[in-house]
């Protein structure tokens, strides 16, 4: 095997080892916040948005159902993690953003996670940086084509696909 392949193979190896770690941590700090894994995830995602979503865009970053997205959001809301606005340009429709104390809740959790991880990434220079950033921001996409691909695939074949909630 030439050394370029070795290195692929390490890498693809790596990349599982890396996701059921994370999966772990992820529901490890959910456990600890005392929230379902799924929820922790939509608040990280809604953390990134710029301001407040819509259910619809909930179940489209989460690859919900649309009813499941909805019932998440109800948990989040009764966790006091996300607050319902109303949507200034359609009335019968809310948006949906992260409660105040849900970040300081989360930060706090995060705290001591998020320096591990900067530690890790405190041994690369600026270039190596920028090639993991471009990496994963391509394998992130990579995973979101994949998994519509397989959920068209699910919903042709009349396979019963089964959603957080249901």
């Amino acid at each position: 095997m030439s050394n370029r392949a070795e290195t692929l193979k390490r890498i693809m190896d790596e990349s599982q080892r890396h996701y059921a770690a994370y999966v772990l941590f992820n529901q490890a700090l959910a456990d600890h916040l005392r929230i379902h894994s799924t929820d922790l995830q939509c608040v990280a995602l809604l953390d990134l948005e710029s301001g407040p979503v819509s259910t619809g865009d909930i179940a489209r970053l989460t690859g919900l159902t649309p009813g499941s997205a909805t019932r998440l959001v109800d948990r989040l809301e009764k966790a006091g993690l996300v607050v319902r606005h109303p949507d200034p340009a359609d009335r019968r429709r809310a948006l949906v953003s992260l409660a105040p104390s849900a970040r300081e809740r989360v930060s706090v959790a995060w705290d001591l996670p998020s320096k591990a991880f900067a530690e890790v990434l405190e041994r690369y220079g600026d270039a190596e940086l920028d090639v993991i950033a471009d990496y994963l921001h391509r394998a992130a996409e990579v995973g979101r084509a994949q998994a519509d691909r397989l959920a068209k695939e699910n919903r042709g074949n009349g396979a019963a696909v089964v959603t957080e909630g249901d």
